[in-house]
């Protein structure tokens, strides 16, 4: 078998293990019960009723330039910090910038949580964009109004085998 077909099957293997987390995971199957959750819409789930809930509902928020929902995802230091930017930026500049800041994203992997003490989780987050992959670790902690991102590592790069978009032969 050469490299290149080697490449290509490995590729082929990824992008069907990530299809098939993303089926399960949209539509709440679970091992256990052999039997599909019960499915919600986006818009019925509660605010951050998990950790994932949370970054996903943040990113979304970035993504639209949705300010108030972005900042509502945050607690702590790193919503004070956020807050002290939006304060010296006008509203639609910080949009612009959470926009711009999603725009060359082409992808996010969310891991599972790992509960580190009552009330508080460890989430892993790789952005995936056309040239590389950075991942970052975030810590959250669980309020009356669900769950919050308190304060998160610093980016690394991961390296990638095949970056985003290469053609398979």
């Amino acid at each position: 078998m050469s490299k290149d077909h080697k490449a290509q099957v490995v590729t082929v293997a990824v992008m069907v293990v990530v299809l098939a987390v993303g089926v399960v995971r949209k539509t709440g199957w679970r091992p256990s019960n052999l039997r599909p959750a019960r499915i919600t819409r986006q818009s019925d789930a509660p605010a951050g009723q998990d950790p994932q809930d949370a970054i996903y509902g943040m990113l979304a928020a970035a993504r639209t330039g949705d300010t108030k929902s972005y900042l509502a995802s945050f607690s702590g230091p790193m919503e004070a910090n956020l807050r002290q930017t939006l304060a010296e930026r006008t509203e639609s500049d910080f949009a612009k910038y959470l926009r711009d800041s999603q725009a060359t994203v082409k992808g996010v992997a969310v891991s599972d949580p790992e509960t580190t003490s009552d009330g508080q989780a460890k989430v892993r987050v790789e952005y995936i964009y056309q040239d590389r992959n950075e991942a970052q670790t975030m810590y959250l902690e669980k309020g009356a109004h669900g769950w919050k991102i308190n304060r998160a590592d610093s980016d690394e790069r991961v390296k990638t085998l095949i970056p985003y978009g290469t053609p398979v032969k």
